[in-house]
């Protein structure tokens, strides 16, 4: 049974019913306890849980992303909160050359079932320094998974996907998308890793992004149909592993394509999605494919350059005019 809940309840849902039913699932990071969590994802979850399972970590991502890999590497199934994924990045030698390494370097003796979760992106005046997209930096390294919810669905969906996996699963949410509504399950369930969805059927161009720009491509897809150019729009819900074969599949159909990644494009999630839909459909495409980035600056504070910086849907119907018209 459906009921209508917001984006943070459905990240709470999956967690509380892991641990419910997994007493090995605890979550651990900066406020998640006695404050209920910085952006009230974890609330009411300490009454429930107690201390020993979700716990109040100091402002020391490095320490406290360091001690959830020591619990999943002693069998524990940690799940660490960076309150803004922009934190992580004093956590790399943890995350990056720790977690997704050791199930290799010791012979396949040690797994890791660690899930890393947290805002991600630009939050809303947040600044350069918390406003990182960090997809980019982070699927380039073997060993880990990554997943991109863009509604709260794919939110409960994916995150419970991501506490049973056996390997390091990364869980990239937006501050902006946590209050937003959507129909969800009361009862468990689980997204496949690593499996891409159509949002919207078209035969015009193939738009592929993740996360919360799937929404610009949306309002870009009502605002072309208007004009008589029909996309189809790819959830890709996962990075790594990427869903090539969903987006080949379409691309061969509409025979153009336009990606749009909230990274910047220089080596980043597009720039590789663009090759591999030029190595599997050459022959398909009437344009080369096309890319919307976040553009090549640090992330502005006022909200008005902030919003101009990212992928928004006028740039989206630009791109698709471009990879159309110019065919």
């Amino acid at each position: 049974m459906s009921r209508t809940i917001e984006f943070r309840d459905a990240l709470r849902e999956a967690m509380s019913d892991e641990m419910r039913d997994d007493p090995r699932v605890f979550l651990i990071g900066e406020e998640v306890a006695e404050y209920d969590g910085a952006y009230k994802v974890s609330r009411g979850m300490l009454d429930e849980f107690g201390p020993k399972r979700i716990i109040d970590a100091p402002i020391s991502e490095t320490g406290f992303a360091g001690l959830g890999i020591g619990a999943a590497m002693m069998g524990l199934r940690p799940i660490v909160e960076f309150m803004s994924w922009s934190f992580s990045l004093v956590a790399a030698d943890q995350i990056l050359n720790n977690a997704p390494k050791m199930l290799y370097m010791s012979g396949g003796q040690l797994q890791v079932p660690i899930v890393f979760r947290g805002n991600d992106g630009a939050g809303g005046q947040l600044g350069s320094t918390h406003s990182w997209c960090v997809e980019s930096l982070y699927a380039n390294v073997p060993g880990l998974k990554i997943v991109i919810p863009s509604d709260p669905y794919d939110a409960k969906g994916l995150l419970t996907a991501a506490i049973r996996d056996p390997d390091p699963v990364f869980c990239l949410e937006s501050e902006r998308m946590l209050s937003m509504t959507g129909e969800v399950p009361e009862e468990a369930y689980a997204l496949p890793i690593g499996k891409a969805i159509v949002r919207r059927e078209g035969a015009d161009c193939t738009l592929v992004s993740f996360g919360r720009p799937v929404h610009f491509c949306m309002e870009a897809a009502e605002q072309l149909a208007k004009e008589g150019i029909e996309c189809e729009v790819i959830d890709g819900r996962s990075i790594k592993p990427l869903d090539i074969e969903t987006i080949v599949t379409s691309v061969r159909k509409t025979n153009c394509c336009v990606v749009v990644d909230q990274s910047w494009s220089f080596a980043s999630v597009g720039s590789e999605v663009a090759a591999e839909v030029h190595r599997h459909c050459f022959d398909d495409l009437d344009n080369h494919v096309h890319r919307v980035h976040s553009d090549d600056v640090p992330a502005p504070y006022a909200h008005n350059l902030e919003a101009e910086m990212l992928p928004n849907p006028r740039k989206i119907c630009e791109a698709v005019r471009s990879a159309t018209y110019n065919a």
